[in-house]
């Protein structure tokens, strides 16, 4: 019955769903043709506040990379990865291993995005050979699906784009609204806690009411899926200095205890008080602490560098948009939108659906929130609300939808030798309850605030 269901959005989908680039784009025009439309702005001041907001998130952008090419290189170093391999030995049946892959992406996914979808590939890979060599029937598909699942609780956590880019001092959530909104009202505000729990719960109950019967087909680990990283061969040394240096671990281990140092000293200081930049150092330490030299720590960093190509080309044109939006006043004429249907206690749920809506067409996190959130931020100062929650609002809705978004599934499938049409059916079905969970905790956010 599943598949009957979804196999129509699925081949929709794989036919008609073009690149995120293309997205970014086709957005491009559409603000700007509002813009047109609902302002007095005209074309000639259009072009300009987009070529001035280009450069308005270089910095954001480095921040973007690096959690994703730290968090890339974090599981891909070897006692993460040995972690791993001896967490793939835990389930010892077909419905454990879809729950415990989810729940583990989900965890891994808490502590950042890009080691999240790292660890929803390998996890699902070593767990279902674990499983074959156990002779132990798991449907593959759907265990990658648990795991790309898991990722969809990303946005509450420790590397959240957008309570991280609210509680940095110089962002341009401070500029707008005049402060800083700390975790405090967002990561670790009481309600986005039990949200967290709530949700992996319900996750997990969904990927385990999935599972096949006994009856029912399964489509087992192909012998084609592996990992190009995955090859512990031994790094080639030529006996020089130079290479002998290379090769000390003690040089990466020195700068490890370093940055091991400015942190503890950092929180002694301030306390809990994350930005994107302490994310970013926390696991840069944890990374020089554990690879074996500064030769296996350019391996991995430049294997890791191949997927912020996206970020790096997409986010100037998030920039543009932005410019467009507050240049020309776009940004008030949506927000007096919301304000005049929305209400102090569900402010927070509106934030929640158009960010479900957006995240379609802006697959970045950071990116959506830098177009999103000027709109909901100036529609929660008119009605009074905490801005915290529309904060909150805007990562659940970005998180939500990329269930059945692909952007951010497609490196995971990569490793995986999967494609689309396979993991979608499930990931639809966990798009629904999951999207339960947190429409309902942002209308307990805004009752109870």
């Amino acid at each position: 019955m599943l598949t009957t269901l979804t196999r129509p959005l699925v081949r929709a989908v794989e036919r008609f769903l073009p690149g995120s680039l293309f997205f970014a784009i086709a957005l491009t025009v559409v603000v700007a043709a509002l813009a047109l439309g609902l302002t007095d702005a005209g074309p000639l001041q259009i072009v300009t506040e987009w070529g001035d907001g280009l450069t308005g998130l270089l910095e954001f952008m480095t921040q973007m990379c690096l959690v994703l090419l730290l968090g890339h290189t974090l599981a891909h170093t070897r006692p993460v990865r040995k972690a791993l391999d001896r967490l793939a030995a835990v389930p010892r049946s077909a419905p454990m291993a879809y729950v415990f892959v989810a729940v583990c992406t989900s965890v891994a996914a808490l502590i950042s995005w890009g080691l999240g979808l790292v660890v929803a590939a390998l996890l699902s890979i070593e767990v279902a050979r674990a499983a074959r060599e156990r002779g132990i029937r798991v449907h593959y598909p759907l265990l990658v699906a648990a795991g790309y699942s898991g990722f969809a609780v990303w946005h509450m956590g420790y590397s959240g784009s957008a309570p991280l880019t609210a509680a940095t001092p110089g962002s341009f959530v401070e500029r707008q609204i005049g402060f800083t909104i700390p975790i405090g009202q967002t990561m670790f505000a009481w309600w986005n806690l039990l949200g967290i729990v709530v949700a992996i719960v319900v996750i997990a109950a969904t990927v385990w009411g999935l599972r096949p019967r006994e009856a029912d087909p399964v489509v087992e680990l192909p012998e084609g899926a592996h990992l190009a990283e995955e090859d512990d061969a031994e790094i080639a040394h030529d006996g020089t200095p130079a290479d002998r240096v290379d090769s000390n671990r003690g040089v990466t281990g020195l700068l490890g205890i370093f940055l091991l140092v400015y942190l503890v000293v950092y929180f002694a200081d301030a306390g809990f008080a994350l930005t994107l930049d302490i994310v970013n150092w926390t696991f840069l330490c944890l990374i020089l602490l554990l690879v074996g030299s500064p030769k296996e720590l350019a391996g991995l960093v430049a294997n890791a560098a191949r997927n912020v190509g996206e970020i790096l080309l997409q986010f100037p044109l998030y920039a543009g948009i932005l410019g467009i939006m507050t240049g020309t006043g776009l940004v008030a004429v949506f927000s007096d939108f919301f304000v005049s249907i929305s209400t102090q206690s569900t402010l927070g749920l509106w934030a929640f659906l158009a960010g479900g809506l957006i995240n379609i067409f802006v697959p970045s996190g950071g990116g959506q929130f830098a177009v999103q959130a000027p709109i909901f931020l100036s529609a929660a100062e008119q009605l009074g609300v905490d801005p915290g929650i529309v904060v909150m609002g805007i990562a659940y809705g970005d998180q939500w939808t990329n269930l059945i978004q692909p952007f951010w599934a497609l490196p995971l499938l990569a490793i995986a030798n999967l494609r689309v049409r396979d993991v979608m059916g499930y990931t639809s079905v966990t798009l629904i309850t999951s999207g339960l969970v947190f429409g309902a905790t942002m209308l307990l956010a805004g009752f109870t605030s």
